[in-house]
């Protein structure tokens, strides 16, 4: 088989995105629904994806690169070299003692029983009593898609799906999970492109939009609110908007500006179910009189 990097068309110095685009870019041309009738070319889809397994693979490909595993990524056969295995004599035995003992890299290690069982538990066996090789490839899944979603405040406050539109045209209602954050990442199994080995995934992530009414604070819920003089001093209902919509808030006689008003379960939702608190800070509006307002004005151009 041709060196690998020459197999998907590019370089050793390639580095992972190029060799996925280089896969993706050859598996679309060869796939096999698109060769049935050239073998020749379905060969040269299965030479594209082993390739892939192994230069997609961080600890793979540098073995290959090191000359420990073959295209195929098996183990190179062990020689007489600085890093190979060399039979040696047993110690204090005879010819026909049956401990074995195998030294490499300087190092001497010993065991008892047939040699050829070294082999098995370094390889595995076959079915057939063989050793096999352990580095066998597996065709890889499909590339996946990075998607990301744009989520209204409240929408992540109260964990309400949001539909996306996949790639290939299809529609889903997202679920949104409690305890959601900004920047979270969903994986949607199967969701991606497809591959030898079945469809990669959807990589979906969450942007939390912001709200001018509100920010958020832990699991609470902040919002300043604006109360008439009047009110805060004869105290009443004032209207507030909470993440569900708008409700009656009652304000006590002589509720100071800045005083924090605590909304029991209209907060933001835990990964539980469970909600925060709503903290509405009241900010009394205080009427300015016309002469008092040309009086300021004029103090302060005298400064």
């Amino acid at each position: 088989m041709a060196d690998l990097y020459s197999v998907l068309g590019v370089p050793k110095t390639a580095d992972a995105a190029a060799i996925k685009r280089a896969y993706r870019k050859l598996a679309k041309e060869l796939h096999p629904d698109k060769t049935k009738d050239n073998p020749g070319l379905s060969d040269r889809f299965k030479q594209v994806s082993s390739a892939y397994d192994i230069l997609s693979d961080e600890k793979k490909r540098g073995a290959y690169d090191r000359g420990e595993i073959d295209e195929q990524g098996n183990p190179r056969g062990f020689g007489a070299g600085a890093g190979g295995f060399h039979g040696t004599r047993p110690r204090g035995g005879s010819g026909n003692s049956q401990t074995g003992g195998f030294r490499g890299g300087g190092a001497e290690f010993e065991f008892g029983g047939d040699p050829s069982d070294l082999f098995a538990e370094l390889f595995g066996r076959g079915r057939g009593g063989g050793a096999s090789g352990g580095f066998r490839a597996r065709p890889p899944k499909g590339a996946d898609i990075a998607y990301n979603l744009a989520v209204p405040f409240v929408d992540a406050a109260l964990a309400r799906p949001r539909r996306l539109l996949l790639a290939n045209g299809k529609t889903i209602d997202l679920a949104i999970p409690g305890g959601v954050e900004d920047g979270q990442q969903l994986r949607l199994g199967g969701q991606g492109e497809p591959g030898p080995a079945g469809p990669g995934d959807a990589i979906v992530t969450l942007i939390i939009q912001p709200d001018a009414r509100f920010t958020r604070d832990g699991f609470d819920i902040r919002a300043d609110i604006n109360v008439p003089l009047a009110t805060a001093v004869l105290g009443g209902r004032q209207r507030i908007p909470t993440p569900e919509g708008e409700v009656n808030l009652n304000i006590a006689p002589g509720t100071s500006s800045g005083k924090v008003m605590r909304l029991k379960g209209k907060g933001w939702t835990r990964k539980d179910g469970s909600r925060g608190d709503l903290l509405a800070r009241v900010m009394v509006e205080v009427p300015l009189d016309p002469g008092l307002a040309d009086y300021l004005r004029t103090r302060q151009a005298a400064a």
